[in-house]
């Protein structure tokens, strides 16, 4: 610390005897001595300095010394050790964490780092100087340029994205930083990149184009892949920000034979169990699995996700995901992530799908991995999100696979297999009977998904009975459900039985017939429709079972004598009313749990009681809603054919008219939406012409404030240290000094205040005489406008005058007269 006073008394010269400079002052005498030395040694001392004080004068090294800072890095190029120290101090003025010794001045706002950076990327030459240090080879250089790199791209993303993007070579040099054999370099590097590829598409393409992939598995295979430290999750990080939502760079990591490259992260030794996860090897294992979902996501193409999932089966990739799925001793939430890669990897592949469906566990005795996991699905005591991943694993099983749909439905009819042996039909009934909630749900929905788009298996599963009691008649599996609808007191269970049986009943008039033969089941719908229950929940549940009773009408094949369709439809008139009916149905769209599940395939919820509507019902209600409203809003006709043909005619007209009207009226509100937009420009244009100089205001506003913050202190402390002087010199100093300082000090004040008002008045002086311009020049326009169309009137009346004058002129040489030809005249004939 000695050693370090001494240095600052050689920079700044010793301090008069009694006084102690402020930190204010020593910042202005230092970045004076970087500005106005002639030796480089009093710059580099000067800058080691202030890169001493920038923790905790941040404020102060800011709003003083940025600009000089800036400076050196231009003109001090040839000096390394000058060069790095600016950058340091660069780079600890824009950190976007508080320092520990800033902690205790609450003067210090919370943003002050992005601030500076804004100010700093104001001129984008700055950036272009950083991105040119790049090139110097110096490890100090290097290192503080990549971190304070790193540092503006935390603080203002997306404008520092914009600026190197439109720089040349400008991501190509931070690509070059990966081949640097100095570590420290490469992994800042990579954090460096990890920012700047974060949500930009175009950014993310010249990365991978500059075979960020091949240099990303070099270092992978260099570290250890799953077993290596930190470093692989950064590369791993860098690859995830690479791929995700940018279907040019899944093609050509495709293309690219890389997904080949991902197998030795999943080879899974023998003696794992002894072995263990060590953390880092978890996260290593959980941003891979990441890396394969976003190459299959359900978002991606279908070409995409066919050809993905064709290679991965072919290299061997589904059977090291199912050795960790079968494997012991694997982590939690390791083991929740590849089930849902698993799922999505087999989605909709009937190859994939067949082979998940033939794995077998390793238990006593074997049993079909698809078994084990349903076991574990209804288990309650196992953890809510491992339950949610078998669900969605066993629904991409099950997507469009008409053949592991109807296995499904097939275990659950009589056969002569031996019953002993359980099976996942036996496991999904336990579950929909079961007290466990979350187990209803889950059954209910894994049995849904065995019936979409596939009338067939909805007829076969109602052969399927149920022995309620010992010695009692059996009953079908439908019966049961509409009963157990009826019973139930639960929100969960009561919205998947109504679920089930909508996706069952649906393009199904035998299960529709079954279902209005339950004792009670139409009442029920009714009932529950006409609820007055003003809960959330409550007008779901209204809105579902309105639902179910439009579809046991519109697919009604009258089969049932007490309630035909025209029989319900009369019955909801009645009770309901049509414009209730449709305002109930309605109030399904509107709940906040079926707008988020309509969103995604797979179950996105944090905890059991968010779990309510499944996507595939979404998908169901969205493509029957109108439907059924219009079927339930047909009249009665009773009339023949002939006799509707005249109403029909006259609406058809009517629809012709008002399509007209409206064409009309949208041709008008395109032309004065036309006219709007140019208007928006205009304005826009000017609005941001007044936006930039009012920026530029601020600045200065802002650096006078903290050049006026800066000085008060040092003024009050020069104060405090002059009245403790000892009583006598006090007399005389207080009487001789203080007076003539006071007053120089409130000049100061007072000038800086008026250069504030003055730069505050210039605002408004020129935000009026931009108001004053535009209105001048509306005026100017219309005076132009005015005069245009004299002159046109004007052109017109001499065509007219010149046209009669030739007229008159024919008259008199048919009459045998002569006409002289004036000079106008003959000017005008030649021309």
């Amino acid at each position: 610390m000695d050693f370090f006073k001494s240095g600052l008394k050689t920079v700044l010269g010793a301090p008069e005897p009694g006084q102690l400079p402020s930190g204010a002052e020593t910042v202005e005498r230092l970045v004076d001595r970087v500005n106005n030395s002639t030796l480089l040694e009093d710059r580099r001392d000067a800058c080691r300095a202030l890169k001493a004080m920038s923790r905790k004068y941040r404020v102060e090294v800011g709003a003083q010394g940025i600009d000089t800072l800036k400076q050196v890095l231009e003109l001090d190029r040839a000096d390394n050790e000058t060069i790095n120290y600016a950058l340091d101090t660069l780079n600890n003025i824009m950190s976007p964490a508080q320092f520990e010794e800033e902690e205790d001045n609450p003067h210090v706002p919370m943003n002050i780092g992005e601030q500076f950076t804004e100010m700093f990327i104001k001129d984008p030459h700055n950036i272009q100087l950083l991105l040119d240090l790049l090139d110097e080879y110096d490890f100090r250089v290097r290192l503080s340029t990549v971190q304070l790199l790193t540092s503006l791209l935390t603080n203002r993303t997306k404008d520092i994205q914009e600026i190197i993007l439109v720089k040349p070579m400008g991501v190509s040099k931070m690509m070059d930083l990966l081949g640097d054999t100095r570590e420290v370099i490469r992994n800042e590097t990579l954090l460096l990149l990890i920012k700047l590829t974060k949500g930009n598409a175009n950014i993310q393409k010249i990365v991978a184009f500059e075979n960020a992939f091949d240099r990303l598995f070099e270092i992978v295979s260099s570290e250890g892949y799953s077993d290596g430290g930190i470093i692989v999750e950064d590369c791993l990080l860098l690859m995830l920000n690479l791929l995700k939502n940018n279907s040019s760079n899944i093609n050509f990591f495709k293309e690219g034979s890389y997904i080949q490259k991902m197998l030795p992260m999943f080879n899974t030794p023998e003696d794992l169990e002894d072995i263990g996860w060590c953390p880092q090897k978890v996260s290593n294992v959980h941003c891979m699995l990441q890396i394969v979902r976003t190459l299959v996501s359900p978002s991606n193409s279908a070409q995409i996700i066919s050809s993905c999932q064709k290679i991965m089966k072919n290299v061997g990739f589904l059977d090291a995901l199912c050795n960790i799925l079968m494997a012991s001793g694997v982590p939690a939430d390791i083991l929740t992530e590849t089930i849902n890669t698993v799922g999505e990897v087999v989605r909709g592949d009937i190859t994939n799908q067949d082979f998940i469906g033939n794995v077998m566990a390793p238990s006593n005795p074997p049993r079909p991995a698809i078994v084990v996991l349903l076991m574990s699905m209804v288990n309650e005591k196992q953890p809510f999100s491992l339950r949610c991943a078998v669900l969605y694993c066993f629904q991409c099983y099950l997507y469009h696979n008409e053949l592991s749909q109807a296995s499904l439905v097939q275990t659950l009819l009589p056969s002569s297999t031996d019953v002993s042996s359980l099976t996942s039909g036996q496991l999904l009934c336990g579950g929909l009977f079961s007290a466990d909630v979350l187990s209803n749900w889950f059954s209910a929905v894994a049995l849904m998904h065995a019936l979409i788009d596939n009338p067939g298996q909805k007829e076969q599963l109602l052969r399927v009975l149920l022995a309620t009691n010992v010695g009692s008649t059996p009953v079908s599996l439908l019966h049961q459900c509409t009963l157990l609808l009826q019973q139930t007191t639960k929100l969960q269970s009561k919205v998947a039985l109504l679920m089930l049986l909508c996706q069952w009943m649906s393009h199904c008039s035998a299960a529709v017939s079954a279902f209005l033969q339950v004792p009670g089941g139409i009442g029920y719908l009714v009932n529950q429709t006409c609820s007055n229950e003003h809960d959330e929940n409550e007008y779901l549940l209204q809105g579902l079972s309105s639902f179910l009773l439009a579809i046991c009408i519109h697919f009604n094949d009258d089969s049932v004598e007490s309630y035909t369709k025209d029989a319900l439809k009369q019955l909801l008139v009645k009770r309901i009313g049509v414009e209730t009916f449709t305002a109930k149905l309605s109030e399904v769209s509107k709940h906040e749990l079926y707008n988020k599940a309509a969103k995604h395939p797979q179950l996105r919820v944090k905890i059991p009681a968010e779990i309510l509507i499944d996507y595939e019902f979404c998908r169901l209600f969205k493509v029957l809603e109108g439907v059924l409203i219009n079927s339930i809003s047909e009249k009665q006709e009773p009339d023949p054919s002939e006799d509707r043909q005249s109403p029909a005619a006259d609406n058809l007209e009517q629809y012709k008219s008002l399509i007209r009207q409206q064409d009309a009226r949208l041709q008008e509100l395109m032309q004065q939406l036309d006219g709007l937009m140019q208007q928006n420009y205009a304005l826009q244009s000017e609005l941001n012409d007044s936006i930039a100089s009012n920026s530029l205001l601020k600045d200065e506003n802002t650096l006078l404030k903290a050049q006026v913050s800066a000085k008060l202190p040092s003024q009050c402390n020069q104060i405090n240290q002059s009245s403790q002087a000892t009583p006598g010199q006090h007399t005389q100093a207080s009487q001789a000094t203080n007076p003539d300082r006071l007053l120089e000090y409130e000049n100061k004040l007072q000038f800086l205040n008026s250069e504030v008002t003055r730069l505050t008045a210039e605002l408004k002086a020129s935000e009026e005489g931009k108001t004053n311009y535009e209105e001048e020049l509306v005026k100017l326009k219309q005076g132009q406008d005015d005069l245009k169309k004299d002159q046109d009137d004007l052109l017109e009346l001499l065509a007219d005058q010149d046209m009669k004058i030739n007229e008159y002129k024919m008259r008199l040489v048919s009459l045998g007269q002569t006409v002289e030809e004036t000079q106008g005249d003959t000017e005008l004939n030649l021309t």
